[in-house]
């Protein structure tokens, strides 16, 4: 079993991932957790000051991507060290990387947590769980978290 869970330092990511590590998997299961670093757009100005600003942009997302990662990976071995475990970090769309790494993967599973924005919040700000389930090469689970008042 090959689980692809997507992951951007949330709370909703923490409770997919909760949700994968309370279930029984076949042994040899492996899971690959994805984090997608997406700096400032490149804007082109003749003086490079934008330049300057996307380049600390891009350099601080991949340090903050790797750091989910690599605490994600660290909690899911320590719980449960029967999964194998890997780490990715891509830069761009999450969306766009997130269906790409599950194809070439060759996922079985997509997780990933829902920010539940709500309709208004769908419609302008789109949604990733939603771009995910329609275009996935694969079975998608999308983990909510639950209303506790």
């Amino acid at each position: 079993m090959r689980i692809l869970l997507a992951v951007d330092g949330s709370e909703c990511s923490k409770v997919a991932m909760r949700e994968l590590l309370e279930r029984p998997w076949p042994s040899r299961t492996e899971v690959l957790i994805v984090s997608v670093s997406h700096p400032l757009p490149d804007i082109k100005d003749p003086l490079m000051i934008a330049q300057a600003c996307h380049i600390d942009s891009e350099k601080s997302e991949h340090l903050r991507a790797s750091k989910v990662a690599t605490d994600f990976a660290n909690a899911i071995i320590r719980t449960s060290p029967s999964l194998r475990v890997k780490t990715h970090v891509v830069q761009g769309s999450p969306k766009e990387e997130i269906l790409k790494q599950a194809e070439q993967w060759r996922a079985d599973l997509v997780m990933l947590g829902s920010h539940g924005h709500g309709p208004i919040g769908r419609f302008l700000l789109g949604s990733l769980a939603t771009a995910v389930a329609i275009h996935a090469p694969c079975s998608v689970e999308i983990v909510r978290k639950a209303n506790r008042e």
